[in-house]
């Protein structure tokens, strides 16, 4: 199962080619779990009603994370591991928790987030 971060998301939703064809078999195959507040950073960002709709449709169809206390236990494993002094916040570090959790890969453009994933928790499209 893959994790997809907003940044991942975004380059997504732009209709770049690469990330378009790679992502899309994941989420036909129900292999893309939605996190909350990823797809809040998304709406946020949205810029008219059809963007807000399209963000909508997808978080209706996906597959959700649904970790108890997830942000509890985020804010927990950043304190332990540092992650504020790294650059990650506490919405990276609801990624890696729920990645941890569910034993499942999370899929990244942002550095500071893939340095603090195991290489088992980061997701790399092949070349």
């Amino acid at each position: 199962m893959l994790i997809i971060d907003t940044s991942v998301w975004i380059e997504f939703f732009r209709g770049r080619a690469d990330y378009h064809s790679a992502l899309l078999p994941f989420i036909e195959h129900g292999q893309v779990l939605a996190l909350e507040c990823v797809f809040g950073e998304l709406l946020q960002g949205a810029r008219d009603e059809r963007e807000r709709r399209v963000l909508d449709s997808f978080w209706e169809s996906l597959p959700k994370v649904e970790v108890p206390e997830l942000f509890l236990l985020a804010g927990r494993l950043a304190s332990v591991e540092h992650f504020a002094q790294k650059g990650v916040g506490l919405i990276d570090a609801a990624l890696v928790m729920a990645a941890r959790r569910l034993k499942a890969q999370v899929w990244s453009l942002d550095k500071k987030l893939n340095a603090v994933l195991q290489d088992s928790e980061r997701y790399v499209p092949p070349a």
